[in-house]
């Protein structure tokens, strides 16, 4: 598939990059979080949110809502499900990788998407970009089989453990986690997750 950049129009659909923010203290400390052979997430870090720059998130791209800074690293060139939220997500990469992308918009009333709709932008590293919360995403593919690794920053309790299930309007059943719906791709085999995915399980290889 083709591989844009972060710096391009089209990416303009999905998110935005930011600039003016001063994030090096937290790309060193993304330096000693674990870069497994899989996927590891991890919600809310302390070392991630005691950088200085923290605050300065919370205001400049949150308005002063508490947040919480985890972490995505590892390995990975597959699609496998999409998410999204109510809120925008910032990443800042520490790493080149690779965000394949989609639109909340062209979900079918019964919850499948089409993954041909999607397209893949390069976030080079040390790189923050913005994921607007009507962005369909998951977790960040590698660069020339490269490990990734990006800090993660979300409105907090974001991603943590599922409300109990109700069934008050049909997207209640893609309610995966808190403030986190998502549907999946058959070949992944999520336990527990809605498989709305249609099409190939996208692969950036």
């Amino acid at each position: 598939m083709k591989i844009y950049n972060v710096s391009d129009q089209e990416f303009g659909t999905y998110g935005r990059v930011i600039k003016g923010l001063d994030v090096a203290e937290l790309l060193e400390a993304l330096k000693e979080t674990p870069k497994p052979d899989d996927v590891i997430y991890v919600a809310s870090d302390e070392k991630l949110e005691a950088c200085a720059c923290a605050e300065k998130i919370a205001y400049s791209l949150y308005g002063g809502m508490p947040i919480q800074i985890g972490y995505c690293n590892g390995s990975n060139v597959l699609l496998n499900a999409v998410e999204y939220h109510r809120d925008s997500e910032v990443n800042v990469a520490l790493t080149d990788l690779i965000l394949i992308l989609g639109r909340e918009q062209d979900i079918e009333e019964d919850g499948t998407y089409e993954t041909s709709k999607m397209e893949a932008f390069l976030v080079p590293a040390g790189t923050v970009v913005e994921v607007y919360a009507t962005t369909l995403h998951y977790a960040p593919c590698n660069v020339n089989g490269n490990k990734f690794c990006t800090a993660v920053v979300l409105p907090k309790g974001t991603n943590t453990e599922a409300p109990e299930r109700q069934n008050n309007t049909e997207e209640d059943k893609l309610l995966f986690a808190r403030n986190k719906w998502l549907i999946a791709h058959k070949d992944a085999k999520i336990e527990g997750a809605f498989e709305g995915l249609k099409g190939e399980n996208l692969s950036v290889e």
